[in-house]
């Protein structure tokens, strides 16, 4: 003789309630995958300024380093250039989004971006926020 039960016998033995409970919980986790669930939007007013000489933002005196301030991702495009672009992905909403190979990238689903923000896959098609940067010595000045 098997302990084991079926599953319309488990249902079954919940009664309408649990079985709805179940549909309800399972239908919901299976929806949730395009959703913004972190409710993150990118800023439009932006504005404030790195100390290229402090440690935390000295990653950006190499080509091709970024790093993520603010929910702002800034990255050194070449000797002379910058890119910044919001961290917050336009295809979920989930601040996520890195510089990687040239461009900006979010690892969530795969949604690729150049360095204006331009969308370059479905993923991506919205494009991203992006803000201008101005370097005045040691300090970099990203704004909207």
């Amino acid at each position: 003789m098997s302990d084991k039960i079926k599953r319309h016998e488990f249902l079954k033995s919940l009664g309408f309630k649990g079985a709805s409970l179940v549909a309800v919980y399972c239908g919901a986790s299976a929806m949730s995958s395009c959703k913004n669930e972190t409710g993150i939007t990118p800023s439009s007013s932006t504005d404030f300024t790195l100390d290229l000489s402090q440690a935390a933002y000295s990653k950006l005196n190499t080509v091709g380093s970024y790093v993520v301030t603010q929910n702002v991702v800034v990255a050194r495009v070449s000797s002379t250039a910058f890119a910044a672009v919001t961290q917050v992905c336009s295809h979920e909403g989930r601040a996520a989004v890195i510089y990687s190979g040239g461009g900006f990238y979010c690892p969530e689903h795969g949604a690729t971006f150049d360095t204006s923000g331009k969308g370059l896959n479905a993923n991506g098609s919205r494009g991203l926020t992006t803000y201008k940067t101005t370097l005045t010595g040691n300090s970099l000045r990203v704004y909207s």
